[in-house]
């Protein structure tokens, strides 16, 4: 069984793509006057699609799910400028369908933070 790394090598050179086109290229203002992490991207099998999972740093929780609706928003009406840039950028011939995703790991990790953190916690003065 061979492996195929054409996936993985495509998958950061999409990603390192889209940062730089989000750090220099960009003029919408839901995505340029954010600060927006591409954490993976994933490409399939055949290269015909690939997932782009990103997350939108807030400084405050109450407002995260309303700033990643707008950047998702954002993300899928300039689809066909990111793909247009991919193509032109790594030479493909056809460049993926593009699907974005919010990663919720960063989320999920400050969570198991919190509960870890729990259990480190004296319990205080028990009298039993």
């Amino acid at each position: 069984m061979g492996r195929n790394y054409r996936q993985g090598r495509l998958g950061e050179e999409i990603k390192k793509c889209i940062s730089g086109y989000l750090l220099n290229g960009i003029k919408d203002p839901r995505l340029s006057a954010r600060i927006i992490t591409i954490s993976a991207v994933e490409v399939s099998s055949d290269g015909s699609y690939a997932t782009v999972y990103f997350t939108p740093l807030t400084l405050s929780d109450e407002d995260s799910r309303e700033v990643a609706e707008e950047v998702l928003t954002a993300f899928n009406s300039a689809k066909g400028l990111f793909r247009t840039k991919i193509s032109h950028d790594i030479k493909l011939r056809h460049a993926p369908e593009l699907n974005f995703k919010l990663d919720s790991s960063m989320e999920y990790g400050r969570h198991i933070d919190e509960i870890i953190d729990g259990f480190n916690k004296p319990e205080g003065n028990k009298n039993d």
